[in-house]
């Protein structure tokens, strides 16, 4: 079948545009083998990343129909099937672009620096004094090598980096790539620094609360390492360590399961003076609160008083289930 693949290029000077080029071929021809013909009989300027072409080195990701994937994995019959867009020749179409949140070089290869770097930032190494046994072998039990499966998967990609709406509006945050490996090394039991990790971990918004659990990140994800989900397991364990007065973000998460343990939801009268107040503690954060609190009581909107949802034990009961879940 003849297929137009319409590529994202950049012009010396200038804003990229779309280049398209037809060609002849088959629904199990991977993305892949299509920029490769593409490159080798019609257009060899056209860039892109590739290397192993089975789905275990990361170099081919890029933005295929609009979401971030291997060009290696994909073929043009899934693409066809779940996005069957057609132009006026009525031949399909599919489109691809450079990753997200990345500076573009040329065409389909991107400056991947700020991924590298914010890597680094988590220090995505067993400590050294975890390392210094001598004479002796690592030794996990199955249940402590099994807490590393999901992050170990991770093949660096940046599908996930991409992705990630907490990334392009916050160029701080160390994006779920990082925080993924972050979390291997939490549980890593052979690692003797877990709480300076944590500390580092929770501080401000480039660490875990910078996160939006917009949930994009485990949508592309390649290897199913579920990013979020790590995310989510370092989050508990700082939750754990840490009373509500700890810091504003940490107060929030306590507060909110609090208030909706309570009471089935939220608690509106309560949230802001216990998250931002510190529980009348914080003066000026109680302060903050003044101009938005009477706006909200000149239009109506403060509620005066609450009532517990129907179903409260329900969901009461569906939180300690979850609890339980990440602590065993």
């Amino acid at each position: 079948m003849e297929v137009i693949f319409k590529i994202v290029r950049q012009q010396p000077k200038g804003l990229p545009k779309l280049q398209s080029y037809r060609l002849e071929v088959e629904g199990r021809n991977t993305i892949l083998e299509c920029l490769n013909r593409i490159k080798w009989e019609i257009d060899g300027s056209l860039a892109f990343r590739k290397n192993c072409r089975n789905t275990i080195c990361g170099s081919c990701t890029m933005r295929i129909n609009g979401r971030s994937a291997l060009a290696c994995k994909e073929n043009v019959g899934s693409e066809i099937s779940r996005f069957p867009q057609v132009n006026s020749t009525n031949l399909p179409e599919i489109t691809i672009a450079p990753l997200g949140n990345f500076p573009v070089i040329k065409d389909l290869v991107t400056e991947m620096k700020s991924f590298w770097d914010n890597l680094e930032a988590i220090d995505p190494y067993v400590s050294t004094q975890g390392r210094n046994i001598p004479e002796r072998e690592f030794l996990q039990t199955p249940k402590e090598r099994s807490q590393l499966e999901a992050s170990g998967n991770c093949i660096l990609c940046g599908a996930c980096y991409s992705e990630c709406n907490a990334r392009e509006v916050n160029p701080d945050f160390v994006g779920p790539h990082a925080l993924a490996k972050a979390q291997r090394m939490v549980k890593d039991s052979r690692d003797s620094q877990k709480e300076e990790r944590l500390d580092r971990y929770k501080q401000g918004i480039e660490g875990v609360w910078g996160c939006t659990r917009c949930y994009m990140c485990n949508e592309v994800c390649p290897m199913e390492v579920q990013p979020m989900d790590r995310i989510g397991e370092i989050k508990q364990e700082i939750l754990a360590r840490n009373n509500h007065g700890a810091s504003r973000p940490i107060r929030h998460r306590k507060v909110l399961v609090d208030l909706v343990k309570a009471g089935g939801w939220v608690d509106e009268r309560k949230f802001g003076i216990q998250v931002v107040g510190n529980y009348f503690r914080d003066l000026q954060g109680l302060m903050s609160l003044a101009p938005l609190g009477l706006r909200m009581i000149a239009k109506g909107k403060f509620p005066l008083t609450f009532e517990a949802s129907e179903g409260t034990q329900e969901v009461r009961s569906l939180i300690e289930s979850v609890k339980e879940s990440y602590e065993g």
